[in-house]
């Protein structure tokens, strides 16, 4: 966890954390969609780049642990009760994509970039909420670190590759910054990965 603390530029808001606290039901659909997303994220990485033997291999045990990690999460709300309705999505992703080149190789590194600060942030925020859950859940979010730490890792590791010879530093330092402000700054409605509770 030490790697992921110094990656990131910031830690969850205690007021984050608060929100959290008074939401265990959306705290836990909305886990279950991220989960479904990173699966389907993997996936898409996978039809795009079809002739990198490495990141099919890691995107496709991504894909099955993340999708594991749903049919566990949908395992919790069914048996508290939950009904798993329709949410919308917060604005994190899709505002930390938005500087992510259209051209090829950057656009897959900076894709993977991004996934290796989602991936960081998740596991980030596992970690910040566990001890203030029930024991169920928070032994199950306490497990699930090790894989969340692995798909941040094999993302940048598979970005750097995916750089070839250059530095992806000032990319990395790029997205840190947004994700950092996203994090930060005010959300009108409470998500995995949204920011201040306004």
């Amino acid at each position: 966890m030490q790697t992921i603390h110094d990656f990131l530029l910031c830690e969850t808001p205690d007021d984050w954390i608060s929100s959290a606290l008074k939401h265990p039901d959306l705290l836990l659909i909305d886990h279950a969609n991220c989960e479904k997303k990173a699966a389907s994220t993997a996936l898409n990485l996978m039809y795009r780049y079809v002739d990198n033997f490495e990141l099919l291999n890691k995107m496709s045990r991504l894909a099955r642990e993340e999708l594991r990690h749903f049919e566990q999460v949908i395992a919790f709300m069914e048996k508290r009760g939950i009904a798993y309705s329709q949410e919308t999505a917060a604005r994190y992703a899709a505002e930390l994509r938005k500087p992510v080149r259209t051209s090829e190789p950057g656009r897959l590194i900076d894709t993977l970039i991004v996934g290796a600060i989602i991936e960081a942030r998740s596991c980030e925020r596992f970690e910040k909420l566990a001890p203030h859950l029930d024991e169920e859940l928070k032994t199950f979010y306490l497990s699930l670190l090790k894989s969340e730490s692995r798909h941040f890792r094999d993302y940048l590791t598979l970005a750097k590759k995916a750089a070839g010879d250059a530095d992806i530093n000032d990319r990395v330092n790029l997205f840190l910054v947004r994700e950092k402000q996203l994090v930060e700054s005010a959300d009108i409605e409470f998500r995995f990965h949204s920011g201040v509770p306004s």
